[in-house]
């Protein structure tokens, strides 16, 4: 408006209200361009055209147009975008035949170039806004993602405190139920032994409170914080330690548990040493719970690429459950191969999640009239590779 109210140059005529009506026309749909880009670039090329034929300067409405296109080229397929700018073109050369001054050689030159130009910068700005779009579809997709993972490792943190917390409870909780029997059933007759047993108690549940409190403290130190008091501790379960546990479960519970070792002893990974002492834990706490009166043996063979792990029993005074597989609610002495074989119990999962966290294997069935565990886990890169291909196999 502004420009249309200065003096035009002699050949065309000043801006009247028809004038005015008519910039308005051509201007005011640039206001819905990204709405509807073809219509709106259609339509004020016509009234562009409208405006030039009534005599005004076409250089007052010439910027519509071009933003229109830019538009165009910046939401539409290029071959659109080129039939808009061939229309821009067209109308551009008719404005420069109205005129009585002027080059046509600069009107046509104006009429390629400005238009091309046009559709130059909107398609750049096409490819950056789907450059853009990906970049948030990627953002979007990597924030899922990292939530999805962080999911996961929650609920691996979960399981792995859930077992180590049902290892520790379950076994020194078995002792403790043994003993409390025991001493409830001599209390009057031997109190000496039934002494013994509260003092046997007393030690397993020690042992078992600093168990958990070494789990504390790792759970409750935040990243980066040093573990004070860690010193204190005693070091974390391994195999090495198994002839530990086992003395404790035959002076404790009475049980008849045999310790063999097979092969050359040697350094595992601390992962692996902990997960065969939790196995042989876990299956000796089920032979406290389901058959007490059993034999058991555990044999550690160290063989060069492997650590296996048997633990077996004999059955005896099976109550009415399972040995060494525990839970599967068979008769006394029986026991049930299709339940045995899936083990839903907690600590058959605990033993499964345990060894397929280092590559290894368990299995658990029953042996005669009683049942096995065994344990198979990888000691080097080599066995984990032979592991994988007998699992592929």
């Amino acid at each position: 408006m502004l420009l249309g109210h200065e003096r035009p140059p002699d050949d065309w005529i000043r801006l009247d209200l028809f004038g005015y009506a008519l910039t308005a026309l051509v201007n005011l749909p640039i206001v819905v361009r990204r709405r509807a880009p073809v219509g709106v670039c259609v339509f004020v090329c016509a009234a562009w055209v409208l405006y030039v034929a009534a005599g005004y300067w076409p250089v007052v409405n010439s910027m519509a147009p071009l933003l229109a296109l830019y538009t165009v080229a910046a939401l539409r397929p290029v071959r659109t975008a080129l039939a808009c700018a061939a229309l821009l073109g067209a109308v551009w050369v008719y404005a420069g035949l109205t005129a009585a001054q002027g080059s046509m050689a600069t009107v046509a030159a104006q009429a390629v170039v400005f238009p091309l130009v046009m559709c130059r910068f909107g398609r750049s700005a096409r490819v950056s806004a789907k450059r853009e779009e990906r970049l948030a579809r990627l953002t979007e997709r990597l924030r899922t993602e990292q939530q999805d993972r962080a999911r996961e490792a929650v609920a691996e943190e979960q399981a792995r405190i859930a077992r180590e917390l049902h290892d520790v409870v379950a076994h020194h909780m078995s002792v403790i139920s043994v003993q409390a029997g025991m001493a409830a059933y001599v209390f009057h007759t031997s109190p000496q032994t039934a002494r013994g047993a509260l003092d046997t108690i007393s030690d397993t549940t020690r042992e078992a409170l600093q168990e958990m409190r070494r789990m504390l403290k790792v759970l409750r130190a935040g990243p980066g914080e040093p573990q004070e008091g860690w010193a204190s501790y005693d070091p974390m379960p391994s195999v090495t330690r198994l002839g530990e546990m086992i003395e404790r479960v035959r002076a404790a519970a009475g049980l008849a548990v045999e310790l063999r070792i097979e092969g050359e002893p040697r350094p595992v990974a601390p992962g692996v040493g902990l997960c065969a002492y939790r196995v042989v834990q876990e299956a000796l706490t089920n032979v406290l719970k389901h058959a007490p009166l059993a034999r058991a043996r555990v044999l550690v063979g160290y063989e060069p690429h492997h650590l296996t792990v048997t633990v077996t029993d004999d059955g005896a005074g099976t109550t009415g459950a399972t040995g060494t597989g525990g839970g599967s609610g068979a008769p006394p002495g029986r026991s049930d191969p299709a339940t045995i074989g899936r083990g839903t119990g907690h600590g058959l999962i605990g033993m499964r999640e345990r060894a397929r966290l280092y590559g290894g294997t368990v299995d658990i069935g029953p042996l005669g009239e009683g049942f096995e565990v065994r344990l198979v886990l990888p000691t080097s890169a080599r066995g984990t590779e032979r592991r994988g291909d007998a699992s592929d196999a």
